[in-house]
Parts: C-alpha cells; sequence; structure tokens
C-alpha cells in the first residue's frame, strides 16, 4: 500500500496508508484525525484562508484554535490555491501516492472543482474515494448545503428535545451529527480499504450526514414505526420521557438506573422501601416500561433523601447502576481517566502546552497514538509533503512564488 518512509516507522493498524484529506469543519477532519491516531499518514490540504474552524474560539495564536487543535492532530498540513491550474496538477499527483482521497464538497462543487469520482479514478485506479457530504447524491437534496444544525433539524434530532417535554424543538448540546457522520466515514473508509486489500479494487463511497444521523437517532426511536402499520408512534418511550433525567441528592446530582428485577429490587432495598419491590406497577420489567413516568418520579423523590456519597456507597452495595454526575471540568479530572492516562498532554511547537483526549481504543498489538505529530500551522508542510510527491525544489519555489501553494513561515 501507498504511503511515505515517515508513516512506515510508526506504529499503528493503518501504518501505510496514506490519506489524502480535502475536508474543513468537524465532519471530516475529526473522522481523518481517527485514521491518523490509528498511524495513517493524512495530509491535510487546505486553501489559502485555511480550515474555517482555525478561527473558533479560543486561541493562543491566530488560526490554531482549541477546536481546531482537537480535531486535526497527526496530520500534515499543505496549502494549495486550486483555483490554480499548478495547485490542481500538484494535488493530482498527490492522489497518485495515496491509498484514500476524501472530501467534504457537494457534488456539483467537487466535479466543477475537477476532482469527481471518475476523474480521481483515472489517476488512481485503485482509490478508496470518500465523499463526506450533507444529502446521498442520488437524492433531491443532494446540492443543498449542510452544517450540523441543519441536520440536526431535519434527521429528528431537535424533535426529540420537543418530545420530553421541551416547549420547542432544540439542538444536542455539542456538533452531534458532524461526529457521529465522522465515525461513520473512518469505519466506512477502513471497510473500504479491507475489500481492496482482499481484491485489489477501489471504490467510492459516500458518508451523508443525512442518512448516518437518521440511522443512528432510529435505532431505538423507530420503535412502533418499525411495525406496519405501526403499533405506536415513533420515540423510545423510556428515553423520552421528563422524568429520565439525573437525579438530585442532598448536595449534588446523580444518574441512577435500576434497569432489570434484581436492580430494581436493590435499589427499593438500599431505599429502606422494600415493599415497593412488590407493587404492581414495579415488580416487573414490563411493568416498569408501561409506568415509566411514575417509576422514574419515584426514584427521584427517594434520591432526594441522601447525599450523594450516601447513595453511592449503598448503590454499590446493591450493585444498582449508578453514578456522580460530572461536570465537564470534572471529566477532565476523572480519577479513572488519571488512572488510564487519556487526557494527554504535550508541548506544541507553536502553541505551548496543550491537553488533547487520548486514542479511545485500545489494540493490543497495533497500538494508535494522540501525539504522533502535532496538529500543523496553516502550510505547515506544503514543501515537504510536494517533495515526497516528487516536485523538485525549483517547481516548489514556482508554486509558492506564484501563490499555487503557501508554506508556513
Amino acid at each position: 500500500m501507498a504511503g511515505s518512509e515517515t508513516t512506515k516507522a510508526n506504529q499503528g493498524p493503518l501504518t501505510g496508508i496514506r490519506v489524502i484529506d480535502l475536508t474543513s469543519v468537524i465532519f471530516g477532519p475529526y473522522a481523518t484525525q481517527t485514521l491518523g491516531d490509528m498511524g495513517a499518514d493524512v495530509i491535510k490540504v487546505e486553501p489559502p484562508e485555511g480550515d474555517i474552524m482555525r478561527t473558533a474560539y479560543p486561541a493562543r495564536n491566530p488560526g490554531m484554535s482549541g477546536v481546531y487543535l482537537n480535531c486535526n492532530r497527526n496530520k500534515r498540513g499543505v496549502v494549495l490555491n486550486l483555483r490554480e491550474p499548478a495547485a490542481k496538477d500538484a494535488l493530482l499527483k498527490l492522489i497518485r501516492t495515496a491509498d484514500v482521497f476524501v472530501h467534504s464538497m457537494r457534488p456539483a462543487a467537487i466535479r466543477k472543482l475537477g476532482f469527481d469520482y471518475e476523474t480521481v479514478k483515472a489517476a488512481k485506479p485503485d482509490i478508496v474515494y470518500a465523499s463526506a457530504w450533507g444529502f446521498r447524491s442520488s437524492g433531491p437534496y443532494a446540492d443543498r448545503p449542510a452544517y450540523d444544525d441543519v441536520i440536526q433539524g431535519i434527521s429528528g434530532t431537535t424533535d426529540l428535545a420537543r418530545r420530553r417535554g421541551g416547549e420547542s424543538p432544540d439542538f444536542a448540546p455539542m456538533v452531534m451529527a458532524d461526529k457521529v457522520a465522522g465515525l461513520h466515514a473512518v469505519s466506512g473508509i477502513t471497510m473500504a480499504l479491507f475489500h481492496r486489500e482482499r481484491t485489489g479494487e477501489g471504490q467510492q463511497i459516500e458518508i451523508p450526514m443525512f442518512e448516518t444521523v437518521t440511522s443512528f437517532n432510529f435505532a431505538e426511536h423507530l420503535s412502533g414505526a418499525a411495525f406496519v402499520p405501526p403499533l405506536a408512534p415513533p420515540g423510545y418511550v423510556r428515553v423520552l420521557d421528563a422524568n429520565r433525567r439525573p437525579h438530585r441528592t442532598k448536595d449534588g446530582f446523580m444518574v441512577v438506573l435500576p434497569y432489570n428485577d434484581k436492580q430494581a429490587k436493590g435499589f427499593f432495598k438500599a431505599a429502606g422501601r422494600p415493599d415497593l419491590a412488590e407493587d404492581e406497577r414495579f415488580a416487573t420489567a414490563r411493568a416498569r416500561a408501561q409506568n415509566v413516568d411514575q417509576y422514574y418520579g419515584l426514584i427521584s423523590e427517594l434520591i432526594a433523601t441522601r447525599t450523594t456519597a450516601e447513595w453511592t456507597e449503598l448503590l454499590k452495595q446493591a450493585d444498582v447502576p449508578s453514578i456522580a454526575v460530572n461536570t465537564l471540568e470534572d471529566v477532565i479530572e476523572d480519577e479513572h481517566f488519571a488512572a488510564t492516562g487519556f487526557f494527554v498532554e504535550y508541548d506544541h511547537p507553536s502553541e505551548g502546552r496543550v491537553r488533547t483526549t487520548g486514542v479511545p481504543l485500545h489494540f493490543e498489538a497495533t497500538p494508535g497514538s494522540a501525539t504522533r505529530l502535532a496538529p500543523p500551522r496553516l502550510g505547515e508542510h506544503t514543501r515537504e509533503v510536494l517533495g515526497e510527491a516528487g516536485f523538485s525544489q525549483s517547481q516548489i519555489d514556482a508554486m509558492v512564488a506564484s501563490g499555487a501553494a503557501i508554506q508556513a513561515e
């Protein structure tokens, strides 16, 4: 498989795989960062103005925001002005050295640019070509713009907040659609690489946000609408109940979920109300599902009678799933992560001491790394990568002089 000498020395299950990454924001960069964490040589190709997430707040230095840093590690950065013919030729030459080409442009835009699948395939017949866009290209929405908020709105995500008692539709407080679709991109690309390894065949794959997020949402929320005709409206009742929330203790909040019969009995005993285990509303899993609002409301009332520490000990002894609620700050300092080394600090060449999340997957034989390469400054590796692709120093100088390529200072 293709890949530079630099990557062949690195560990990770994707060592030796080269990815040309023409994506921006979070969807594509989160996916390609994951590939980079697993050892792939990811070449991030940016326009002269850079990935828009470089400008997010906060940042120590212009173009190096915290969000950008945590979605673009383990990549090398190249700037090509693809409005220039020389830059297009350079990108095509880079693609010929690669295993994967991934972009996040709409169908009409990527065709106009001259890097549609048929053109790229002609240059590299066994390429895995990944289109990370909003909607499947065969549908009427194909060329509509799509960011996370748009997809949350159209996929039913915002409706879930309304269905659990909200006054109006609302967003999940995260860039959920981008990240869900990004993980689908990782799995799609690696499956296509596996197919190529067995057959020698490349292929085009689409990772449309609308379809991936809808699949994600409807895993449980298709529910009664899974039957034809529907047995009930879509929406999984248990998780949409307004009383399904962290419960207030005397001094904080806890998540408590006595799910099966044994756990329900253990919870009621720990709460000093073993009689409730015999209540016909709560005695069986079916009964609790049918009376979920009362069940969760009762849990909330009982949890309010003791402190978080008291409940933690009681429910640990009863083997009832429960945990104290963490703030975002608490998560960073969590003792489990301290023991496993999940949050990693390192020195960035321009940004100083920074922190990132570790690699969540653990491979015994081929472990990934979150700190193999620091997130690149805009155009940091332009000369290096073009040189590896076969351009002479004079050719690179000419591209930089014309503005077709940019090298960071």
